[in-house]
């Protein structure tokens, strides 16, 4: 999709509604319910995040989001995909200004070039004890990523297309912290698979998109 298009019609979902559990639980694992429910006492002492779901043209003036995956280290987050972003810190004046300096430390992407659009419903991490909150952003300049080598192994660039495509929604086996492999629902994009909160988040920030695209 050319950004152009994107562009003139991305900015109607200020004005929807947010579709929270209802997108998230599409592409929710299917212990997570269960593992929510019994931590719901501890999301009140959670930590926060915020993270940025940022869509730019790429030299040929297409439509692309910007994903990461995270570094092998020990940590329930190890080698994963998620979007730029982290955890909130007293220098922040809220947690949309977290996912801003967060996306220009991790993939060097100044704030003064990103529009945000959008925060989307929050979502809450059970096994790292984090209240997650996603923002949609749109860049309108060509971006030069520079990443954080101590944080970033790698930054994936994702045609809106392939996102938007229901055909990359497909299902695959994950370990669990309860020793077992279960079937969960995920993403394909670029070869990676991403799965858990990350793929909750995707899915309420496509079914939004897919109403105005």
């Amino acid at each position: 999709m050319r950004f152009d298009t994107f562009l003139k019609s991305v900015v109607k979902i200020k004005h929807l509604q947010l579709l929270g559990e209802q997108s998230h639980a599409k592409m929710s694992p299917p212990y997570r319910l269960e593992l929510a429910e019994k931590m719901k006492a501890k999301h009140k002492n959670a930590k926060t995040a915020g993270v940025m779901a940022l869509f730019y043209p790429n030299t040929e003036h297409e439509t692309y989001l910007v994903l990461i995956l995270r570094k092998t280290y020990k940590g329930v987050h190890s080698a994963q995909v998620g979007f730029p972003g982290g955890k909130y810190e007293e220098v922040d004046r809220d947690i949309m200004d977290t996912a801003l300096r967060e996306t220009e430390e991790e993939v060097g992407v100044p704030v003064s070039a990103v529009q945000v659009l959008k925060p989307m419903s929050p979502l809450y991490i059970p096994p790292s004890n984090f209240m997650v909150y996603p923002h949609v952003a749109v860049s309108e300049v060509k971006l030069n990523f520079i990443k954080q080598d101590e944080e970033v192994e790698d930054i994936i660039e994702v045609n809106i297309d392939s996102f938007l495509d229901d055909a990359n929604i497909i299902t695959t086996r994950v370990p669990t912290s309860f020793n077992v492999e279960v079937d969960v629902p995920a993403f394909k994009l670029n070869g990676h698979i991403v799965w858990g909160a990350t793929a909750m988040m995707l899915g309420e920030i496509k079914d939004l998109l897919k109403q105005v695209l």
